[in-house]
Parts: structure tokens; C-alpha cells; sequence
């Protein structure tokens, strides 16, 4: 997910900017011409290769690549929608890669809500706790600062794993929490009892 503008520097570098129109038959013309009289259907502007990033106070803490963006601005309800796949880094201050976002598409709603949808084998890792979330359709409202999911959710770490429907978080992921969580369990890194204990355990009643 990406980031609230008052506060983000963005530099979009592009290796090709084109809009192509190609004439197949009489019914693909009629399209075109329908959709000069829709100009809210023709994106504004085509991006190739984006890489944008947030910086504050002089330091990097969020990065987007995409290899195509369109964006969409004359209607009521401006948006940008990447197509083919887009990713997302967070960084902490101290400079250290810290989240990962990857989908197969994404929305970005520009307006008033500020709201990125993101669909399609959607993956976040925080690297830095080693937890992988994994879902199909994920959202991050800019405003609330906050990803949240009504869909099937799967949470795994190197001694825990988790599964169930909708998800919370804050929009870092560093706290996610599954509300309607299922077969969940964790992993014994290691055994606190004693040989003797085992042993004492693992005795059978004995019955007088």
C-alpha cells in the first residue's frame, strides 16, 4: 500500500509514455469513438516502470514499483489503477527494508478517501518479525492509517501459523490480527521438561 500525499514526495521515472489507438474492425471504432465522448473512460496519463517514494524529514521510508500505472483524473472520483502487479516497501528510520507488499493489481482511489485496494495474490511480509500474511484482496485506508481484509487470510512465522476470514492491522503490519481465526497453532522450538519429567509423564496410571 502506498502513502497520504501531504507528506510524500513522489518521483515518477517513466521509459515510455504512450497512448495507442488501433483500429480493428467497425466494432472496435465504434468503442473508440464512444469513449471520446466518455473522456472520463481515457486515462489522463500512462506510466511505464514507476518507481515512486514517500520521504520525510529527509529520510526514504516507502517505496512503489510498478511496470505500468494509469491514471484517471477528470471524474468525480480520480484514480490510478496498476494493471499488471505492483510492490511496496516500508522502511523504518533507522533505514532497514522493513515490509513488503506485493499483489497482482491495485487501485488507488486519489479522491477524498484515499483508499488502496490491492487483489490478487496479495503477500506482506515483515521482514524484520519473519511473518508472511497471505490473502486475495487486501485495503489500506490512508486516512484511518490502517490494512484491513473480509477475506480468507493466512498468517505464518517461524513458530506460528494462523488462518481464518478478515483481518486488521495497522498499516505497517506489525500488529495483524485474523478475526475470525481457525485451526491455528504454534510451533515447540524447544522442549522445557526434563529428561526425568518425560519420563515421569509419560508413565502409565498404575491402578491399585
Amino acid at each position: 500500500m502506498f502513502f497520504p500525499r501531504r507528506k510524500t514526495t513522489v518521483i515518477m521515472v517513466a521509459t515510455g509514455l504512450s497512448i495507442a489507438t488501433i483500429f480493428v474492425s467497425c466494432k472496435n471504432r465504434m468503442k473508440t469513438v464512444e469513449s471520446f465522448n466518455n473522456l472520463d473512460s481515457i486515462p489522463t496519463q500512462t506510466v511505464q516502470n514507476m518507481e515512486g517514494w514517500q520521504v520525510e524529514g529527509g529520510l526514504v521510508i516507502g517505496r512503489l514499483t510498478a511496470p505500468y500505472m494509469e491514471k484517471y483524473s477528470r471524474g468525480n472520483d480520480p484514480y490510478e489503477i496498476f494493471p499488471i502487479s505492483f510492490r511496496v516497501e516500508g522502511y523504518t528510520r533507522d533505514g532497514i527494508l522493513e515490509t513488503v507488499i506485493t499483489a497482482d493489481k491495485a487501485l488507488h482511489r486519489s479522491g477524498e478517501q484515499q483508499i488502496w485496494i490491492a487483489t490478487g495474490n496479495v503477500v506482506i511480509n515483515n521482514l524484520l518479525k519473519e511473518e508472511t500474511m497471505e490473502t486475495d484482496t487486501l485495503y489500506w485506508d490512508q486516512q484511518q492509517k490502517k490494512i484491513y481484509t473480509h477475506c480468507y487470510v493466512r498468517l505464518t512465522s517461524p513458530d506460528f501459523f494462523a488462518q481464518g476470514y478478515g483481518m486488521e492491522s495497522d498499516e505497517r503490519a506489525t500488529n495483524a490480527k485474523i478475526l475470525k481465526p481457525f485451526d491455528s497453532y504454534g510451533y515447540i522450538q524447544k522442549d522445557t521438561l526434563s529428561n526425568e519429567e518425560k519420563e515421569l509423564t509419560s508413565r502409565p496410571e498404575i491402578k491399585p
